[in-house]
């Protein structure tokens, strides 16, 4: 079981890792401002991060469980204020946040075959604070051997 669930991961980081960083790499290529370059290749190497511990995780090699752990690390706060947002998540997300708009409210949603990022000074107006339970579960997997 331990075996299925390490491929599983491995798989959605190679997969998520993979499509990120080719969606990243023509906005990479094309000119424009340092700011949305510089969070660009932030993006780009954080994908390949995710894609060489999926490649790692899948060899079964110790240093794949470790950098998969990181990687699930880094996936799972949700974090979206009017100062700060962050976000990533590579392959798949099951995100459980709450709302801060009147009424404050919890919001379920979940995606699987996708990959995002988002790192910005300045958000949304209604924040919202979450976790990304997927990861959460992975990283649990990971730690459990």
């Amino acid at each position: 079981m331990r075996q299925i669930l390490f491929r599983l991961i491995g798989i959605l980081e190679v997969a998520g890792g993979f499509y990120g960083m080719a969606s990243v790499l023509p906005r990479l290529l094309e000119f424009g401002p340092l700011r949305t370059a510089a969070i660009g290749l932030i993006e780009f190497a954080l994908y390949a991060f995710v894609l060489i511990a999926g490649v790692l995780l899948l060899e079964n090699s110790e240093r794949g469980v470790r950098f998969s752990s990181v990687a699930q690390l880094l996936q799972l706060p949700l974090i979206a204020t009017p100062i700060f947002s962050y976000a990533l998540h590579c392959g798949a997300f099951i995100n459980l946040s709450l709302i801060f708009h009147t009424p404050v409210h919890p919001s379920l949603t979940w995606h699987f075959g996708s990959q995002g990022f988002a790192l910005a000074f300045g958000g949304p107006s209604p924040s919202r604070l979450g976790i990304n339970l997927l990861a959460l579960l992975s990283w649990l997997v990971l730690k459990l051997r």
